[in-house]
């Protein structure tokens, strides 16, 4: 049954791509429909809980599946066969990296990258921005966290824990 449970979800881990919702049905066709380790109720719960806690879908069905199937080896092998796939290419991807990170194209290509980077993050803050940043309160807020995170160098939880007690004073 352990190698059973590595082989499928070694298949998982290769072929889900996309994301988490994006993964659902391959799973659900793996686990429910073609080994028949869980019923679709058993599934749906699977993907509740999963959505509610960190970390990747693969990795917590995995999780999940191989306990109720082998207990915690059952687990700990299901686990790191849905995660092989991913660790092999990025260790290939690494490798590769390490060879041609000073090449000058190579270079080139990640200044143009860091700079779209930057553009991103500030046209995420300004979509974001125009939805949250609503009154004169909360552009304080905003600003107010920007300055003792990027001035005064306090860390950005601390930050965002003193902005959730003033959001608290300001709009009780």
């Amino acid at each position: 049954m352990l190698w059973e449970l590595f082989l499928e979800f070694l298949k998982l881990g290769a072929l889900t791509f996309g994301g988490g919702y994006a993964m659902i049905p391959l799973i659900e066709r793996h686990v429910v429909k073609e080994c028949g380790w869980l019923t679709r109720q058993d599934f749906a719960d699977l993907v509740a809980i999963a959505e509610m806690t960190p970390g990747s879908l693969i990795v917590k069905s995995s999780a999940f599946v191989g306990k109720k199937m082998c207990g915690l080896a059952g687990s700990v092998v299901a686990t790191i066969a849905a995660i092989l796939p991913s660790f092999l290419v990025i260790l290939v991807i690494a490798a590769t990296f390490l060879r041609v990170l000073g090449l000058p194209l190579v270079q080139s290509v990640f200044r143009g990258i860091d700079a779209a980077i930057v553009a991103l993050i500030v046209a995420a803050v300004v979509s974001v921005g125009k939805t949250t940043v609503s009154d004169k309160r909360t552009l304080l807020i905003a600003a107010g966290t920007a300055i003792v995170v990027l001035i005064f160098n306090v860390h950005p939880v601390l930050a965002l824990l003193a902005a959730g007690v003033i959001g608290i004073v300001l709009f009780r």
